[in-house]
């Protein structure tokens, strides 16, 4: 399957799932896993009740929403959940009461930077309730009283999530993480399950795969939480590398958000693709986090967890507003992602440590391995391969070679099979 396919496949999905509302909890979850579930029929959806203690947090209350609108005094819907369900404050409580212009707009979010957009509120831990609409909107809204109707449960359920093990040759593992809490936004949510879901499916494609891969769809935040209140003590020991996948959708650019170490394979892996792939890509610092790597990196977790983003959260205008839609993330967009994270897990996958079976410099034309004629293409690739052969002492990895030389892992990895078929290197050991 093409990357560009891929991509447009992608953003059909994101078609299907992008009206559902979705929370930390609830129906639009279950919706949204059932989904993905037709798309990867391994995938497990499991659950974990409302109270149930998970480190330091408390798994909450089930939110469901049947409707929330503003009447005016003529009975018109000024501000209704059916034309977006941005415009209820996520988690509220049920009301029913008038209000006049000014105590409604007490309790009326908006972004008067941002005229034109809905802004994405929500309150999850505490008990409150509450309308988004856009600045402009809001203006348009005379005075008058106001009807405001919030048709809503919060009652002990369960919060969903969802696992899919594909196993490899070793137990050692490799993790993957993306949220599904959002609604109605594409790059900060959707982006995520939508990319993962076709990096599942292209692991799936492969004859065969020197690591198990754990691929988890959770709410942010409660779940990883959640998820390592479970499983922790496995990962801990299993995981060699890892990626919290999200905002990785869009066309504006790469970015890289580091592990709280910043030296793991998954952040070598991700620099490395992503300066080949896009050498302007976005460096943050660990300072900058803010996602799912909170939890997956903290201190006595400690999960080699790197991100690759395209526009990283928090840093593009369109974030946690109603203008993060299926026009700012895109087929090629979604492509783009999915290439990045493909190659970082392909390193991953891939790398090993060479090591040169003769000594001296091999004799490569009698081996078929030295090109018949001269181009500019064959000279690269020619120095490429000596300079490889150089460092082949089994000290290094390929990766740690591929940076030594300047030359990308993918154009390294198919040489070193040649290679290893005729002999002249051997894998010297597992880094």
């Amino acid at each position: 399957m093409s990357s560009i396919k891929v991509g447009s496949e992608m953003h059909e999905l994101g078609k299907r799932l992008f009206p559902i509302n979705r929370s930390l909890t609830g129906a639009g979850v279950r919706e949204t896993l059932s989904i993905l579930k037709e798309e990867l029929p391994a995938l497990e959806v499991l659950s974990v009740p409302s109270g149930t203690q998970v480190f330091d947090w408390v798994v909450p209350n089930e939110w469901t929403i049947h409707d929330a609108y503003v009447l005016n005094s003529q009975g018109e819907r000024v501000i209704d959940f059916q034309a977006n369900n941005l415009h209820v404050v996520g988690y509220s409580v049920p009301i029913k009461e008038t209000f006049s212009r000014e105590e409604l707009f007490k309790k009326l979010y908006t972004l008067p930077e941002q005229p034109d957009a809905i802004p994405y509120i929500t309150s999850y831990y505490s008990e409150n309730w509450g309308f988004c609409t856009s600045e402009n909107h809001k203006n348009t809204l005379p005075d008058d009283t106001y009807e405001v109707v919030i048709d809503s449960e919060l009652k002990p359920g369960c919060l969903n999530y969802a696992e899919l093990i594909i196993p490899g040759e070793s137990d050692k593992e490799v993790f993957i993480s993306t949220y599904i809490c959002h609604p109605s936004m594409a790059n900060n949510e959707l982006s995520g399950p939508l990319v993962t879901t076709y990096i599942a499916k292209w692991l799936m494609q492969q004859d065969s795969l020197k690591y198990t891969y754990r691929i988890v769809f959770i709410p942010e935040t409660i779940g990883s939480v959640v998820y390592l209140s479970k499983h922790h003590e496995h990962l801990k020991n299993n995981v060699v590398a890892g990626f919290n996948v999200t905002c990785i959708g869009d066309d504006k650019t790469y970015s890289y958000l580091p592990s709280r170490t910043g030296n793991t394979l998954s952040d070598k892996a991700a620099t490395h693709t992503l300066r080949h792939l896009y050498p302007d890509y976005k460096s943050y610092s660990w300072l900058d986090r803010g996602s799912d790597e909170r939890q997956y990196c903290a201190p006595g977790i400690d999960l080699p967890i790197a991100t690759i983003m395209r526009s990283k959260y928090g840093e593009y205008p369109e974030y946690h507003t109603s203008l993060d839609d299926l026009t700012f993330v895109t087929p090629s967009g979604l492509e783009g992602g999915y290439i990045a994270l493909r190659n970082a897990i392909y390193i991953v996958e891939k790398d090993f440590i060479p090591k040169m079976t003769v000594l001296c410099e091999p004799q490569l034309g009698k081996r078929g391995l030295y090109p018949n004629t001269s181009s500019k293409d064959t000279k690269s690739k020619v120095a490429a391969m000596m300079d490889m052969i150089s460092y082949c002492d089994g000290s290094m990895s390929l990766l740690e070679i591929a940076n030594k030389i300047d030359q990308p892992f993918s154009k390294l990895y198919p040489i070193c099979e040649q290679f290893i078929e005729a002999g002249l290197i051997e894998i010297f050991k597992e880094k």
